[in-house]
């Protein structure tokens, strides 16, 4: 049996911060005391760095199959854990679109060849899909997504009656992309006539506005709301959709929740004129008003989880005219460490960031035995220097694509170390071969 005992930490789980060992023997945690000694073990001193529970990204775009000249589940889970994310929820927008029960099964085939960290898939709807979208394993798959705004292929769901049908049939979480497509089509068609196809990136915040937003989440609530469905609302961007989120109620008894991801909290539509494209995603990058409030509702509970939308394209693709430039952009590398630095200046405190990273993505999502520190759990853990710091750029981006939008950007803390199922997956600068990741399992789901 392999075992690691990781001495002197400082332990940050569940609202604590607190010097422990902590022993890990095969892929679990199977002891956390003060002093712990295991003459069989691989002595590991973790004086004067931290140890998280590593992260759970609930929204990652992996591009495989059909887009991997952008990036593809290999490359890009290499990159989420040395970026400190240990377990990843992926989308269905590939090619072709994940919404059978044949096509979802083959991504989680390749995921168990080459993910290096652990995975889901989420199950695509369409406007004709329903009786597919039925037969999801609620235990064995994350949730149902619903692209409630123009995506790729055959995921635009603007039909109410198909709607209707989901809300009021699946009796999983279904997440939402929430932005009303009459909006932003006609918001379009406004800038198009005025500017042609050199549409200022700047008015990419108007033309998907603040409106379009509101008026498809408000929707997607309306709907949980009366048909009693389990909800998550993803990437929020204004400030006006904060008010359809509670926070007089423990996350365990929300059927209503929210995610916000680190662009919308680290960028602003003060970014466009330096960032251009690079900083064009779907839903917008707002105004600064729009983040501050979003930080408050991270803080104050109305937003659950943190994660990041990863969505690479190739710079080819990027630097285009507005309308042909796509939207989206690669950040799991990067996201733990915007957010820790987002800690030291004060807008979250450490032991809430990682709650939203970690704890409450597992509460969320009904997650079998991750997202914590505790005995019996699955030994995902990130050790991080707190006193290291760690610049963006070329040389050390792992993206297939080779590019972020924190080039140049220097961190105020670094990933020292993540462990996945117990195995050292990234240490010392290098992601660690010879392991994969598991397939995430769920309980029910109430």
């Amino acid at each position: 049996m392999a075992s690691t005992l990781l001495k002197n930490a400082t332990i940050i789980n569940e609202g604590k911060k607190f010097e422990s060992d902590l022993l890990i023997k095969d892929d679990r945690i199977v002891k956390i005391a003060a002093s712990i000694s295991d003459d069989q073990a691989t002595v590991i001193d973790l004086q004067g760095k931290w140890l998280i529970p590593g992260m759970i990204d609930d929204q990652v775009h992996f591009r495989e199959p059909g887009l991997t000249h952008k990036a593809n589940i290999a490359t890009e889970s290499r990159a989420a854990v040395a970026g400190g994310i240990t377990s990843f929820m992926e989308m269905p927008n590939t090619k072709p679109n994940a919404l059978t029960q044949e096509l979802l099964q083959d991504k989680y085939d390749i995921a168990s060849k080459s993910a290096i960290a652990n995975y889901s898939f989420f199950m695509g709807a369409s406007n004709d899909n329903i009786e597919e979208v039925l037969k999801t394993d609620r235990k064995a798959v994350c949730g149902v997504k619903i692209f409630m705004g123009s995506s790729t292929g055959n995921m635009l769901v603007d039909n109410e009656q198909t709607l209707t049908g989901i809300f009021s049939k699946c009796d999983m979480l279904i997440a939402t992309h929430c932005e009303d497509e009459a909006t932003v089509r006609a918001n379009m068609e406004k800038f198009r006539q005025e500017y042609g196809e050199n549409v200022p990136i700047k008015y990419h915040p108007i033309i998907r506005s603040e409106e379009a937003c509101y008026l498809s989440s408000s929707m997607a609530v309306e709907l949980a709301k009366k048909f009693d469905t389990r909800l998550h609302i993803l990437h929020i961007s204004t400030a006006k959709e904060l008010n359809l989120f509670r926070n007089d109620i423990p996350l365990a008894e929300k059927k209503i929740t929210a995610e916000a991801c680190v662009h919308h909290l680290w960028f602003s539509d003060e970014n466009y004129d330096e960032k251009g494209t690079y900083i064009k995603w779907n839903p917008a990058v707002k105004t600064a008003a729009d983040r501050e409030a979003i930080w408050q509702a991270v803080n104050d509970n109305r937003i659950d989880v943190l994660a990041t939308d990863h969505a690479p394209h190739t710079i080819e693709e990027k630097e285009n005219s507005y309308f042909n430039a796509p939207s989206g952009g690669p950040l799991v590398q990067h996201a733990v460490l915007a957010i820790l630095e987002k800690v030291k200046e004060g807008k979250i405190s450490i032991e809430r960031a990682v709650e939203k990273m970690s704890h409450a993505v597992a509460d969320c999502f009904h997650i079998d035995n991750r997202g914590y520190i505790r005995e019996g759990y699955y030994a995902d853990l990130v050790i991080v220097d707190p006193n290291k710091s760690y610049e963006v750029n070329k040389s050390n981006i792992l993206y297939k694509c080779g590019w972020s939008p924190f080039e140049g950007t220097m961190f105020s803390h670094a990933i020292d170390t993540t462990f996945v199922n117990g195995n050292i997956v990234y240490r010392d600068g290098k992601v660690q071969e010879g392991n994969t990741g598991m397939r995430m399992t769920f309980h029910e789901q109430n």
